[in-house]
């Protein structure tokens, strides 16, 4: 091979290295340019679980779920659909809930529901507009006894919640809901510390079944009210311990003479208060043991209280004293009842107001006799303590206790 060849040669491998080096943009004096185009990845829409029905029955149980989960917008597939016209049934359904049921009508404001044909189904949009929220929904109570409503109300108005929503079949009235909630203050004075201001709306106002919205008004907060319940707790518990006797008798002089010591009659305040359960702590029982002044009523809360914590049957009497509002409590004691007024036991004396019978307070008290107890026991204040000097008996002497305040 001549020399020329071999140069010839050589420059054309030099030649293809260099078209391979720079690329084909090289082979032309102009810049060539090659662009692939690039295939974006299809949406897809994210997975969504698919609630179906075949019935109304069906359809009613599902949108239930959606309410008490508070769900605002969700979706059914509704398979077999039999009618001529789905849109209707389904909306139908939907306003009876709201129109009729106690759920419906005490939380929602509309239900409205859209359905479209999905060639073998229909898919049914909803929208739910509420008018309470998830923590009223999940608040509902639902009870089917009087005891147990009771029972209910008691744990609720023990916390000095400011709402309560139960369910019930029983056909109640507002006033019934609210002499049931008065009956409670006046049997449990150490739990409920005072007697709320109560209001009562009830969905449907007619029917079988409903749901009753109950509202107390407190006259302080919550929070507060709950720390003047451990406060009263604690007075009571001291004050039960300090109370000595060998007999019943005996021991519930001691309660009797331990609170007159301990706390003051508050004529002022029994001017000014005229109806029992009034909004003032003169009238409770944690005025009397927690503050050391009361009224008639806060005397009686606070002895009842005291008997309850020792185990004597004692309940209050709502009555009247020379025509003013007042309340004392009647006892058991050896099977039979006595009214004792420890308010008038601090103001007049123990022996006016100590075992008494109904006799001897029908003169100046009135009340409600043919729905409380009789009281015709024969045991006086004399059989306990003897007929020499009954005055120096007024306060016993081991009673002469500072008020126990465990006020914050």
């Amino acid at each position: 091979m001549s020399r020329n060849m071999k140069h010839r040669i050589i420059f054309i491998l030099l030649a293809i290295i260099t078209l391979l080096s720079g690329g084909c943009a090289n082979l032309l004096e102009g810049s060539v340019e090659s662009i692939t185009a690039h295939e974006a990845t299809p949406y897809t829409k994210p997975p969504v679980e698919q609630i179906s029905v075949s019935n109304l029955d069906e359809f009613r149980e599902i949108l239930f779920q959606f309410i008490m989960e508070h769900e605002i917008n969700s979706q059914i597939l509704y398979y077999n659909y039999e009618g001529e016209d789905v849109q209707t049934e389904v909306q139908r359904v939907c306003d009876e809930i709201t129109r009729e049921h106690p759920i419906g009508v005490y939380a929602l404001e509309s239900i409205t529901a859209n359905a479209t044909k999905i060639v073998s189904y229909f898919e049914i949009g909803l929208e739910i507009i509420f008018k309470r929220t998830q923590e009223q929904l999940e608040s509902i109570v639902s009870v089917s006894t009087q005891r147990y409503m009771m029972t209910q109300l008691l744990n609720i108005m023990g916390q000095h919640k400011e709402e309560a929503v139960i369910r019930t079949g029983m056909q109640l009235s507002d006033e019934d809901i609210t002499e049931q909630i008065k009956a409670l203050y006046y049997q449990n004075p150490r739990r409920i510390v005072m007697l709320p201001f109560v209001t009562v709306e009830i969905f449907p106002e007619e029917g079988p079944d409903r749901i009753y919205e109950i509202k107390f008004g407190l006259a302080e907060s919550p929070g507060m009210l709950q720390q003047y319940g451990e406060n009263l707790s604690v007075s009571v518990r001291r004050n039960a311990e300090i109370a000595v006797g060998d007999t019943d008798a005996e021991i519930l002089l001691s309660l009797v003479g331990n609170l007159m010591a301990s706390t003051e009659f508050d004529e002022g305040t029994a001017r000014t208060i005229s109806t029992h359960g009034a909004q003032n702590f003169a009238a409770t029982a944690f005025g009397a043991l927690v503050r050391g002044s009361a009224v008639g009523e806060g005397f009686a809360m606070a002895f009842k209280a005291l008997c309850d914590e020792l185990g004597f049957d004692c309940r209050i009497v709502l009555g009247s004293l020379d025509e003013r509002v007042h309340a004392w409590n009647i006892v058991a004691l050896d099977g039979a009842f006595y009214h004792i007024d420890v308010a008038m036991c601090v103001v007049n004396g123990l022996e006016t107001a100590f075992l008494k019978t109904d006799t001897d307070f029908e003169e100046m008290y009135a009340w409600d006799r043919e729905n409380t107890g009789r009281c015709e026991g024969e045991l006086t204040l004399e059989d306990i303590i003897g007929p020499e000097n009954p005055e120096e008996t007024d306060i016993p002497e081991d009673s002469n206790e500072e008020p126990i305040d465990e006020e914050v």
